[in-house]
């Protein structure tokens, strides 16, 4: 069920019988010369919808701007800062609480945006009120993808190029994966930006010059429905398992 696409009574009989609702969360940012800015967004309303349709839980509108300001030498990239994006996730949430939701899956696809769903969740937990999960389709799938690529990425890699050859493939610029390939760098590692086990880069362009790393001509659509298929029902069984539990066991723990 899709929120925005419902009249406000049937909405009502929902909010009667459940209490998950699914948010999707990306950016809108540089994805290298091959893919659009909105890749992370893309994905994380497809993993949503496609979940909200075969369990029946409630899907959100999409969070489409997230932290990205570590794009933002390239062109088009939009950002908002981390405090902005927190207490924007936060106030939307405690908003579906007033509805009657505590548990939400925030449907991420943006890394940009994790430790500060996870500062969030951690807020709304503390405060009683709501069990907000993260998650994050690749990481749902790990070994998958490690065995369908060489070299995945992670920013506009294989994995993202696959997903978009899959979801929406007349936005890939399929004659520029060679392109991206040659001029992005295969890993953070092939940057040679860790130095003495020290993180000397704050941007994606100390890393990499066209924003993108990893060897996207191996990436498909077959790779791409592959990975959606996998990811999707591993989203399905965490909205399961969330909505099976009760919610005082979600909660803190009581001091020892």
């Amino acid at each position: 069920m899709y929120l925005g696409n419902e009249a406000w009574p049937d909405l009502g009989d929902y909010f009667e019988s459940e209490s998950l609702a699914l948010v999707p969360l990306g950016s809108t940012e540089q994805h290298g010369p091959h893919l659009p800015e909105g890749t992370d967004h893309v994905i994380a309303e497809a993993f949503a919808r496609a979940a909200a349709d075969e369990t029946g839980f409630l899907c959100t509108p999409t969070v489409n701007v997230g932290v990205s300001g570590h794009h933002r030498q390239f062109h088009g990239t939009m950002w908002v800062s981390p405090s902005a994006f927190r207490n924007y996730v936060e106030s939307l949430t405690r908003n579906l609480t007033s509805h009657g939701i505590d548990r939400v899956v925030f449907v991420n696809a943006h890394g940009g945006n994790v430790p500060h769903l996870r500062e969030v969740g951690a807020r709304l937990r503390e405060d009683e009120v709501a069990y907000a999960v993260d998650w994050m389709w690749d990481e749902s799938v790990p070994e998958l993808v490690d065995d369908l690529f060489d070299q995945n990425g992670p920013h506009g890699g294989p994995k993202e190029t696959a997903m978009l050859q899959y979801l929406e493939p007349e936005l890939v610029h399929d004659d520029r994966l060679a392109e991206a390939r040659d001029g992005g760098v295969p890993s953070v590692a092939d940057a040679e930006t860790i130095v003495h086990g020290a993180r000397t880069y704050y941007d994606a362009a100390d890393n990499t010059e066209n924003g993108v790393l990893g060897d996207q001509t191996d990436a498909t659509p077959a790779k791409g429905e592959q990975l959606f298929e996998a990811a999707s029902d591993q989203l399905v069984q965490l909205c399961e398992w969330l909505d099976d539990q009760r919610f005082a066991d979600l909660m803190p723990r009581d001091h020892v």
